[in-house]
């Protein structure tokens, strides 16, 4: 993975049926750089979900927060690897044994990333970096965090490491349930790599031009 996509967005396909996600897919394939499948999706339709993404020429990022025992995780990871996800979710909470144990039953093509703390959740910087450099000691090859973290975790981790931020709201967007959210630029300038934006672009009017105007934000401020 590359810290400077062509397209830094991730759609997330917050959705019940594979059907309604693949009309977003084909809807929003070129505008956003990759699909999220979270659990919602992934409940509902499993590993179909992902291929059938991947067939229409998506790209998945799959974020199932994998938290067990190392042993279980590393069974779990490995029942998902030849899905082939680009990126794959993992709680940090879970220790760094777990994501060791993550790392090594995926594929060196799927980005492990570690989860710092979830956005919707109150969180200190110094935590926040904390976990981070963890992933970086287990071999992760990326975090997830809220973009106020972002420049903290850059300089804990360096350069080379994938930083994706949820909670990501252009100005004049809905909080909704969010607590710890920045604007596209401020993310990328702090230092992020992907940035996931869901409800700004599902609920616009114009869902492909929100999608081109938030990624062309996020670029601009490389």
């Amino acid at each position: 993975m590359s810290r400077r996509p062509a397209n830094p967005v991730i759609f997330p396909l917050d959705v019940p049926r594979l059907d309604a996600a693949l009309e977003w897919v084909e809807r929003l394939s070129g505008h956003v750089g990759l699909f999220k499948v979270g659990l919602e999706l992934f409940s509902a339709s499993g590993p179909d979900a992902v291929a059938a993404i991947q067939n229409a020429r998506g790209r998945v990022f799959l974020d199932v927060k994998l938290h067990d025992i190392p042993a279980t995780v590393a069974g779990a990871a490995a029942a998902l690897r030849d899905l082939e996800p680009a990126m794959v979710t993992v709680h940090a909470q879970g220790g760094k044994a777990m994501l060791e144990a993550a790392v090594g039953a995926f594929s060196s093509d799927t980005c492990v990333l570690a989860v710092t703390r979830l956005t919707s959740l109150p969180a200190s910087i110094g935590e926040v970096a904390d976990a981070a450099r963890m992933a970086r000691e287990a071999g992760c090859g990326g975090v997830v965090c809220s973009g106020l973290e972002a420049g903290a975790v850059r300089e804990a981790v360096g350069p080379e490491l994938e930083i994706v931020c949820p909670g990501v709201r252009p100005r004049g967007a809905d909080e909704d349930d969010q607590v710890r959210i920045v604007t596209p630029e401020a993310a990328i300038e702090a230092g992020a790599s992907y940035l996931v934006v869901g409800r700004p672009i599902r609920n616009a009017a114009d869902p492909v031009a929100a999608a081109d105007e938030i990624a062309a934000a996020a670029l601009g401020a490389r």
